[in-house]
């Protein structure tokens, strides 16, 4: 997303925090010259990943299943 330098002046802080929080770079057009602003070291991906609770009920307990009943070597991929 493009900012006008007018935009980038009523949300200053807002928009240097995304930069900070998400490592996305912003770019500012100011008299017709684009400037960015990137975060000196870069958020990888991975640290940007949020956490989701998906599984119910213990995690461990899948560990332990069996799944031998569910196998059908003669259709095996």
């Amino acid at each position: 997303m493009i900012y006008t330098a007018t935009k980038l002046r009523q949300n200053l802080y807002n928009i240097l925090d995304s930069v900070i929080e998400n490592g996305i770079p912003v770019e500012i057009e100011r008299k017709g010259v684009i400037l960015k602003i990137i975060p000196e070291k870069r958020v990888s991906k991975w640290d940007r990943l949020e956490t989701h609770n998906i599984i119910n009920g213990d995690p461990e307990s899948i560990v332990s299943i069996d799944w031998s009943n569910e196998w059908d070597l003669d259709n095996d991929l």
